[in-house]
Parts: structure tokens; C-alpha cells; sequence
């Protein structure tokens, strides 16, 4: 996440407007709050709203980038969500697989539609899920992988116990059934409020 990181930096001091700063800190405090609500799946882990591809549409993916990494790096600091060792991986998936996923479906599904049109609150909502759902996918091969990758002589896992026939139907199927849901609603209702009381951010 080291390259990613310096090239978000770089990309947000470059395009982020000054109206836009404290914007970034509400974002990152939202995906704080929101991602403190884990509900246990099979195969090790949790599900979790995140809020990073409302962000990235509000703010750009770059900025998203940063405001998710920064809420992930306080919950493993003070609340040990997601542990130390984990930032990097766990900021891979939420913080930058998951907005830029989204972010670009939803600009490929709102092309050529107002900042005020329904679709373009249509496709925030794809976005969300699209998003959302593909992060939870890589989480469940990265779970998968490591009873291969790490483990004792006679094959006992080290780490996670579940291979990829738990780990990516836990991970993916959870969003795709449960979770990628509450993103979808939350990003439609929250982009079409600011439709109507603060345009200027979706327009940009």
C-alpha cells in the first residue's frame, strides 16, 4: 500500500478543492463509524458497510483512498478492528480495490447524465455494491490462501484454517446476499439527499 498511499497524496493535493478538505474528514469519520458495525460470517471474518465508493464519488477514489485508510489505521490502532499486521491488506481491499471498483462502475453506468438525473443515483448504488462485493471477494482469497501458503509439515494451517472452498463463498456470498445491499440503499439515499442540498459535490 506504500505506492498507493504516496500516489494518493500526490493526486489529492493536486485536485482536492479547499471547500472539499473538511469534507475528507467527514468521509473519513462516516467510514469510521460505519465499519465499527461488524457482523460475524463463516470462514474467519466479518461483514461491514464501508461507505468508500460514496466517498470516492463525492471526493474522487484518490481522496476516498485516503479518508478509508486513515479510519482503518485509527480502528486497528485504538480498537485493534482488523489487527496491526492487517492495515496494509485490509487498506488494499476496503481502501483501494473497493472505490476504485466502484467509483469506475459508477461513472461507466452515469456517462452523459445530469448531477440531478435518477440514473445517476441508480448507478451510485451499483457502484456501492459492485465495489463492496468485489473487496469481500478478494478478502475471502486472501483467507483462502493461506492454509497453502503457511502451514506445518503434516498440513495443519498456521493462520486461517479455511481454504478458498469456505473462505470466498463465506466472504463474497455474504455482501453479494447481505451487505452489498446496505451499500447500495445507503449510497442511493445519501447521493439523492445531496442531489438536492449540496449538488456541487456531485457534480464534481
Amino acid at each position: 500500500m506504500l505506492p498507493v498511499w504516496a500516489a494518493a497524496s500526490k493526486q489529492v493535493k493536486k485536485t482536492l478543492k479547499a471547500r472539499q478538505v473538511p469534507f475528507l474528514a467527514v468521509g473519513a469519520a462516516f467510514s469510521f463509524v460505519i465499519m465499527m458495525f461488524n457482523v460475524p460470517v463463516p470462514g474467519g471474518s466479518t461483514g461491514h458497510g464501508v461507505g468508500g465508493v460514496l466517498l470516492a464519488i463525492l471526493l474522487g477514489p484518490w481522496a476516498a483512498c485516503i479518508a478509508v485508510s486513515v479510519a482503518l489505521v485509527i480502528q486497528a490502532l485504538l480498537f485493534g478492528d482488523g489487527g496491526i499486521t492487517c492495515i496494509g491488506v485490509n487498506c488494499f481491499n476496503m481502501a483501494f480495490v473497493l472505490p476504485f471498483v466502484g467509483y469506475y462502475v459508477y461513472r461507466l453506468l452515469s456517462a452523459g447524465s445530469g448531477a440531478g438525473s435518477k440514473r445517476r443515483v441508480i448507478a451510485a448504488g451499483i457502484g456501492g455494491y459492485v465495489g463492496i462485493c468485489v473487496a469481500a471477494l478478494c478478502v475471502g482469497m486472501e483467507l483462502g490462501l493461506q492454509p497453502l501458503l503457511w502451514h506445518t509439515a503434516n498440513g495443519q494451517a498456521l493462520y486461517c484454517p479455511y481454504g478458498l472452498n469456505v473462505s470466498v463463498p463465506a466472504m463474497a456470498g455474504g455482501y453479494v446476499i447481505v451487505f452489498g445491499w446496505v451499500d447500495f440503499i445507503m449510497t442511493v439515499l445519501i447521493v439523492k439527499y445531496l442531489q438536492k442540498q449540496n449538488s456541487f459535490l456531485i457534480k464534481g
